[in-house]
């Protein structure tokens, strides 16, 4: 697992969920100790999130499009688009 792939699916739901307990945390009355630390909790997420939300995911691996593209216009032995009859329903004319 690489690191993007960590901080995609752990590291910016975790602070996600960091901001929310915090906000959570100062708007409850029972407990002093978590209204006291809601603000440091809300703070530490979000600049977490700041951090974490810049760092991109793997980007998906990309076959040859254009290998695979000639191979089907072959198998099917249609012609291109530029090829077509103006005024046709393909071609997005009127009927």
């Amino acid at each position: 697992m690489s690191f993007r792939e960590l901080n995609y699916r752990f590291l910016a739901p975790g602070a996600q969920t960091l901001m929310i307990l915090g906000i959570i945390a100062l708007c409850q009355p029972w407990s002093e100790f978590f209204h006291r630390y809601g603000l440091t909790m809300t703070l530490f997420g979000l600049i977490a999130f700041l951090v974490t939300s810049k760092i991109s995911p793997d980007a998906p691996v990309q076959d040859d499009f254009v290998d695979e593209s000639a191979d089907v216009l072959e198998l099917h032995g249609e012609q291109p688009d530029d090829v077509r009859e103006k005024g046709s329903y393909k071609d997005g004319g009127i009927v």
